[in-house]
């Protein structure tokens, strides 16, 4: 059976292989996989975004606007039309809903939904938790995720995330810099990363975008980029970087940094750094990275900056070979997208 599945993207971020956001990224994926799969997949995302099937595009932020409440209402109005257009023009069997703010822009009953909870559960509104539009399905990318969930709240099966394996590759040298990378915003706890290399006297790259919300430019440039500046060993902030940049950047590093603060539900570019042989350092408390990050065989979960320099002296020790095995036996993300498209049969089939 031929599926038209209708992904429709968070409204202020664009989606490709390039995109910053774990959400945007998983979107880019599975439109690709569809596509590849003899599917038709149509995607509504801000303009210049990229995709394999068909692109349905809103009108992106200008450059360098505030992303205020007055943006993202003027988003979700886009968004609607957009959604209601293609639903109009297209015989769409399914829509796949990825955005925080989905609720927003939820199409009247009709075609079943299928949404994808891609962050903390308490990033979204409790609404959510007990819609009443009749075929709405809710799902996780992870068991840590689902647990802390509210009681009662009805979702299907987790789906966990998946990497495109064969785009990272194992380097034989390492180079010493450890890396973070990410979007660039005070829960991601990239001054904890600065702290720890700063205690272990590693340099450092922060790789990844401050969208345009005030607090997360804020963040940028009277929290982060002064930390990186200081004495001591190289820091450096490098930006966004595409994926050709990145899987060089995560293939040499010595390690992988995650310091985020807050309940994780996944992360892919823990996935990816271990698909390029390259350990992963991470705090303990950040939701599903124990569910990731093997400790002693693919990296260490530890406690706060000292915890992660610490581990930054010994890490080393891990071989990379390993790293890159336990990607392969985990994190396809040929598996993930199989776990979708069987997800979508059995909504449409149970319809």
């Amino acid at each position: 059976m031929r599926l038209t599945v209708l992904h429709v993207g968070y409204p202020l971020a664009p989606v490709g292989p390039d995109a910053v956001g774990g959400a945007e990224q998983v979107l880019s994926m599975l439109d690709e996989a569809l596509s590849r799969g003899g599917h038709r997949s149509i995607v509504v995302a801000p303009e210049g975004s990229s995709c394999a099937g068909t692109l349905v595009a809103t009108p992106a932020p200008p450059q360098g606007a505030v992303l205020d409440d007055a943006a993202k209402e003027q988003a979700w109005r886009h968004h609607r039309s957009a959604i209601a257009r293609a639903l109009d023009r297209y015989p769409v069997d399914l829509v796949h809903l990825h955005g925080v703010d989905f609720d927003r822009y939820l199409p009247d009953p009709g075609v079943p939904v299928l949404v994808t909870l891609h962050l903390p559960p308490s990033f979204y509104s409790p609404s959510v938790f007990r819609l009443d539009r009749p075929d709405t399905f809710l799902h996780c990318v992870s068991a840590t995720q689902r647990r802390v969930c509210p009681p009662g709240a009805p979702l299907l099966p987790e789906i966990p995330n998946g990497v495109r394996l064969e785009h990272y590759r194992p380097r034989r040298h390492k180079r010493g810099y450890a890396i973070a990378l990410g979007r660039i915003c005070p829960e991601k706890g990239y001054h904890v990363a600065a702290e720890a290399a700063l205690r272990a006297g590693v340099p450092l790259l922060v790789a990844g975008q401050a969208f345009g919300y005030a607090e997360h430019t804020r963040y940028l440039e009277e929290v982060l980029l002064p930390l990186l500046r200081g004495a001591g060993p190289p820091r450096r902030f490098l930006g966004p970087v595409g994926l050709a940049r990145k899987r060089r950047l995560l293939a040499a590093a010595r390690c992988l940094l995650v310091p985020s603060l807050v309940q994780e539900t996944s992360s892919l570019v823990a996935m990816e750094a271990l698909a390029s042989g390259t350990p992963v350092i991470a705090l303990r408390g950040a939701g599903a990275l124990p569910e990731i990050v093997e400790h002693g065989r693919t990296g260490f979960l530890v406690e706060g900056a000292e915890g992660m320099a610490e581990a930054m002296s010994i890490v080393d020790r891990l071989d990379p070979a390993e790293c890159r095995r336990a990607a392969e036996e985990r994190f396809s993300a040929e598996r993930t997208a199989a776990a979708y498209i069987e997800t979508y049969r059995r909504i449409l089939g149970e319809r």
